[in-house]
């Protein structure tokens, strides 16, 4: 899949949940969709990883980290 394929992809998944109630954060910092996909597009080489946060079963908040130990 191409890039701006592979970003649009995220930013629409992150869109959906957004407007479901989910909280975006990226590295300790509430976001947006537009700005997640978009720093994950510009910074293509580094890998970012999800955790997924969930309260009674819930999904409430989704967080992108930087994984800089490998």
């Amino acid at each position: 899949m191409d890039q701006k394929k592979e970003t649009l992809n995220l930013f629409l998944e992150l869109q959906t949940l957004e407007e479901r109630g989910v909280g975006i954060w990226m590295e300790g910092c509430i976001s947006s969709p537009q700005d997640v996909a978009k720093s994950i597009a510009v910074n293509e080489d580094s890998i970012y990883m999800r955790d997924y946060i969930f309260d009674k079963g819930v999904l409430q908040e989704i967080h992108f980290d930087k994984v800089t130990d490998m």
